[in-house]
């Protein structure tokens, strides 16, 4: 789920001004009181996830200014983004607000000055974390009052570069990379390193410090293995039961990588942004077939009714759209 500022490294883009009707912000539905049920079934066996090797998505609606974090949310059958803007203030920092789309033509605001890109629903349905670039930090709104609460707020009392994108373990564990695409002018108070981190009851834990950049990041099904997208590639890492992370290793090369979901089977999506593509590979790294979906392909996240339907954001700065396509195999979980 993730995250350019350039066309490169999205670190101070232009928009060009687009007038886009958008409703205003809209009161989402009470909570679940029970955790949302994945579309994954235990045991399955699932088939190849591409109709073909090369798929073409289809455009729902653009002319957005730059889409990020697209997230499912089960309860209410819809689909929550960030919409980005151009860098402004003394600090050029980039304002963003969370859309939500609801199929199969509505879009309306949801957060109307959220400071967030990747975003992802809570396994109980009940809240949205964001990577929230705004105050450096990572970030929870409350589905039911969409209140604003911490989650993240430093890594041993520094503030963070610009939090990108984010996933979530089953344990409650969130995962989320900090590169500094949108840190703007703000002092680096990372010393220059750009890393993965884990959070747990408030507590930050370093992943990794040595990875450039690092973007997209995406747990397998079973929560055993972590992917990260960074310097034209996909790392992994192993997970233990405690939450903490092994030795890093390459899963696959990939030109410019943002974000990323993953599919029942273990299949890895993963965004090109520079190549307008989303690519799809095996766990092992095999890979399997290409998304088209116009220029500068920034994220992606299945959702529906079944699971099986493919949202990839895409476009160029200031004219961005939602795309969509059909597979063969559900998402997990979002």
């Amino acid at each position: 789920m993730t995250h350019r500022t350039t066309p490169r490294h999205r670190r101070a883009r232009t928009l060009t001004a687009v007038a886009i009707a958008i409703a205003g912000a809209v009161t989402p539905a009470a909570s679940a009181a029970t955790a949302t049920a994945s579309p994954c079934t235990p045991g399955a066996t699932y088939g190849p996830p591409l109709p073909s090797r090369a798929v073409t998505s289809q455009l729902i609606r653009g002319g957005f200014d730059f889409l990020e974090g697209p997230t499912w949310d089960q309860r209410t059958g819809s689909l929550f983004l960030s919409n980005m803007q151009n860098p402004t203030g003394s600090q050029g920092v980039q304002p963003s607000a969370v859309l939500r789309f609801t199929p199969p033509a509505t879009f309306e605001t949801f957060i109307a000055a959220s400071g967030s890109n990747g975003l992802a629903v809570t396994p109980d349905g009940t809240r949205l974390l964001a990577a929230t670039h705004d105050n450096r930090t990572v970030s929870s709104y409350d589905l039911a009052d969409r209140s604003r609460t911490t989650v993240a707020a430093n890594y041993l009392g520094r503030a963070f570069n610009s939090p990108n994108d984010l996933t979530i373990g089953r344990d409650g564990t969130t995962y989320f990379t900090d590169p500094n695409f949108q840190r703007g002018y703000r002092a680096d108070e990372q010393n220059g390193r750009t890393s993965v981190f884990r959070v747990r009851d408030g507590v930050v834990r370093l992943v990794d410090d040595t990875l450039s950049q690092p973007n997209g990041v995406v747990l397998s099904p079973d929560g055993t293995t972590l992917y990260v997208g960074g310097s034209n590639s996909i790392v992994k890492y192993t997970v233990a039961p405690d939450g903490s992370t092994g030795n890093r290793t390459t899963l696959a090369s990939i030109r410019t990588p943002d974000g990323a979901t993953v599919d029942c089977a273990g299949n890895l999506y993963w965004a090109s942004y520079e190549e307008g593509l989303v690519h799809v590979f095996s766990p092992s790294g095999t890979r399997l077939g290409t998304i088209s979906a116009g220029r500068n392909v920034t994220n992606a996240a299945f959702g529906g009714p079944d699971g099986r339907t493919l949202y990839i954001t895409s476009g160029v700065s200031g004219s961005f759209g939602l795309y969509q396509v059909r597979l063969n195999v559900p998402g997990n979980p979002y």
